[in-house]
Parts: C-alpha cells; sequence; structure tokens
C-alpha cells in the first residue's frame, strides 16, 4: 500500500528531520494514528516529495525522518479542464474526480446557462470549496503537484485562454469530430471547455471558435457537466502518454 501524503513548507522539507504539525500533523497523529517506523511521504504541492518514515508522534505532531527526496517535473503538455458551475455540491465532486484523474488545473467558469451562479460575496467561500476539494483529492491520489484552481472565469477569460493554448477543444454533443480521434500536442496546454446542464450557448460557442477551439464529441451519451469532464480528461490522458 503507498504511504499516505501530506503537505509541508518547502523549506521544512530540505532538513533531514522534519516536525509536520498543524493542521498536517493533527490529521497524521489523531486520525491516521501514524506511529514511529510508519512510512509518510511529505509534498510542497509543487512537485518537490520527500520519502520519509516517522520518528516520533505525540496528539498533535509527527517527527519523521527523511529517507530521500526527488522534484518531480511538471507534465507536458498540461491539462486545463475550464468547468462550467454544476449545479449543488457536484462541482467540488468534479474537481476531486478531475484530480485524481491528474488533471493539471481547473477553471470554474460562469457560463451563461449556469444554474448556479457565485454571488459576489460569495464567491471566495465557494472558490475555497473548489480548492480544499482540489488539496484533499490530491493527497488522496498521492500527488506531488497539486492542480490549479484560479478565480472564476468569465467567457472572455475563457476565449482568451483558448487562444493561447497549444489544443483547444469544447465538448458539444452536435459535433462531429470525436475527442478519441483528437491528435494531442507534445507540450503547452491542452484546453478542455465543459459546459453547463443547459448546455454552451450559441454566442459562447461562437466566440470560442474564433478563438481557435475546436467542437468535439465525448460520445454518444450525455454526461453529466460534472462526470462530462473527467471522462474527457481520462481519454486526452491516455492520447498523451501521460496514463
Amino acid at each position: 500500500m503507498s504511504p499516505p501524503v501530506f503537505l509541508a513548507d518547502p523549506a521544512r522539507l530540505r532538513a533531514d528531520r522534519v516536525v509536520l504539525d498543524g493542521a498536517e500533523g493533527r490529521h497524521a497523529a489523531t486520525v491516521r494514528r501514524l506511529r514511529p517506523g510508519e512510512r509518510v511521504d511529505l509534498t510542497d504541492g509543487a512537485g518537490m516529495l520527500a520519502e520519509c518514515v516517522v520518528a516520533a508522534a505525540d496528539r498533535a505532531s509527527l517527527t519523521l525522518d527523511v529517507l530521500s527526496r526527488r522534484t518531480d517535473p511538471a507534465p507536458a503538455p498540461r491539462l486545463v479542464v475550464v468547468q462550467a458551475l454544476p449545479k449543488g455540491d457536484r462541482g467540488e465532486l468534479a474537481v476531486e474526480t478531475m484530480t485524481e484523474a491528474g488533471v493539471d488545473e481547473i477553471v470554474p467558469w460562469a457560463a451563461a446557462r449556469c444554474v448556479t451562479q457565485w454571488r459576489p460575496e460569495r464567491r471566495e467561500k465557494a472558490l475555497g470549496r473548489w480548492r480544499n476539494a482540489a488539496r484533499e483529492a490530491a493527497k488522496q491520489a498521492r500527488r506531488s503537484r497539486l492542480p490549479e484552481v484560479p478565480d472564476l472565469a468569465s467567457t472572455a477569460d475563457v476565449a482568451d485562454r483558448i487562444a493561447a493554448a497549444s489544443l483547444a477543444l469544447v465538448l458539444h454533443e452536435d459535433a462531429r469530430e470525436p475527442l478519441s480521434a483528437v491528435e494531442p500536442p507534445e507540450d503547452g496546454d491542452i484546453v478542455l471547455v465543459v459546459g453547463p446542464e443547459g448546455g454552451i450557448a450559441d454566442e459562447e460557442l461562437e466566440r470560442f471558435a474564433a478563438a481557435g477551439g475546436r467542437p468535439t464529441r465525448l460520445g454518444p451519451t450525455v454526461l453529466r457537466t460534472s462526470t462530462a469532464g473527467v471522462a474527457a480528461a481520462s481519454v486526452l490522458l491516455a492520447a498523451t502518454g501521460r496514463w
């Protein structure tokens, strides 16, 4: 079984002995009940990973001896999923599953037909839930790099991302080109746009096409917006050789 992963400050990871305290230390010591001799991995969330063994444990922290260190290279190409806001808590579910699959950046998008809208006074709280879901899912998946979850994007922001991408794909049920036939680039960003429950508006589709987005079809069935992203990401990760 793979050792559990916890987040730590990068400066601490350079030492031969690390004290894991705070929220991560309390979780490791109290919830996971890790004890001396057990293996633990620490990461800074940006590619650095330290393989450790527990030297001592108390109620709120672990003392760890570092066995080895490595820095995992940034993946290429990067996979960026622009996710229209789903209803209810399905947004966190989408973030969780895409993080587990290996998506590198998950961009929340306020599409025109989104049933859910993040009001200004609640935006930071909603964004925090997405970021927390990404962080916890990355630890569960034993990732050394946490996915980025930037601020809420407008349609104009998404069009700019599409224009700057090495490859930009827009999932659409009426598209003729199947996603499985797409040839991915070797580097740069692949931007994948997932629309809301009500579908991508014609004006949005036109704007994305003008920026270089290619409409693609995932399959013969219509998936929920909260599951379409991870399904499409799986196809692309396999095509790039990252899976």
